[in-house]
């Protein structure tokens, strides 16, 4: 059974005519009457009654027009939503970041792909780098956003824009007014780091291990989940800490902390996105509203 000999049989059922049906339909009358005999051959079921030259529904062709109806409208209703998802009026994209990506760097681009498409679904969930890496290979994410280094050949890594680590420590510290601090000194303080797998982390450690620094002597006192947990810990005199500028900045312009003089280069904001696995329109799209066509 076809879509196609559906539409036919509705059309002759509702017109009591094959001939005017096949002219509504543009289709030649014997492909018409063609369309409605192999259906009642196929199952074996009289959908019409032929008297004479009229024709009139049995009662199984009765029932079957009022599912037959049905389906169709399920189809158009089909074929509809395909429409607009191709047209981007209807969709869903899934994107995951790390915290400090979500939460200063991302959100200015999400709110300009709603303006665009507010017909699509935006889910955007934060984790580490680490857990951004397992979502987009496991496809509960369509996009990932992170801040360390990804190292799998089932994923491709492109960088989409620099950010600056600062180290910070509360105005009382020891650092907070030192014209330099040398690498060598970083092992004189205690540390406040975020968990295993965050980006910060380990762009912090690199870092630092280019600086020369073993980085296995430093002392960290504690280790947060967030960023905003970090900072709460240095303004209270926990120790130093390495964060993004962007989270920093507020805090340091009140005072409540202070950046130590210890130059870092720039980490990458870097697109997480399945090798093999092809984008859908929403992503590409919100590539596009990035100015990153080039990776759609």
């Amino acid at each position: 059974m076809t879509l196609e000999q559906l539409r036919i049989f509705v059309a002759v059922a509702e017109r009591q005519h094959v001939t005017q049906a096949a002219r509504a339909l543009n289709l030649a009358q014997s492909a018409a009457s063609a369309a409605v005999a192999a259906l009642e051959d196929r199952y074996q079921t009289a959908l019409f009654n032929r008297v004479g030259r009229g024709i009139t529904l049995t009662e199984a062709g009765r029932l079957f027009l009022a599912e037959a109806k049905a389906v169709l409208a399920r189809a158009d209703m089909a074929e509809r939503a395909l429409a607009e998802l191709s047209g981007l009026q209807r969709g869903q994209l899934r994107v995951q970041a790390s915290q400090t990506i979500a939460s200063y760097w991302l959100p200015r681009h999400l709110v300009a792909f709603r303006d665009r498409h507010p017909g699509v679904d935006l889910d955007l969930t934060i984790g580490n780098t680490a857990q951004v890496a397992a979502a987009v290979l496991d496809g509960t994410a369509d996009l990932g956003f992170v801040e360390g280094a990804v190292d799998s050949p089932d994923l491709s890594a492109h960088q989409v824009a620099l950010d600056q680590l600062v180290v910070v420590v509360a105005p009382h510290h020891p650092w907070a007014f030192r014209e330099t601090v040398a690498p060598a000194d970083l092992h004189e303080t205690p540390w406040i780091m975020r968990e295993q797998g965050s980006g910060t982390r380990s762009a912090f450690l690199a870092a630092l291990a280019d600086l020369g620094v073993d980085t296995a002597r430093l002392r960290i006192a504690l280790e947060l989940p967030s960023n905003e947990a970090v900072r709460a810990a240095v303004e209270a005199g926990g120790g130093a800490a390495a964060l993004s500028a962007s989270v920093a900045s507020g805090s340091i312009e009140v005072g409540l902390l202070h950046p130590v003089p210890l130059a870092l280069a720039p980490r990458a904001f870097t697109l997480v996105r399945h090798a093999d696995r092809g984008l859908s329109r929403a992503a590409s799209a919100f590539l596009d509203e990035m100015g990153r066509r080039d990776l759609a």
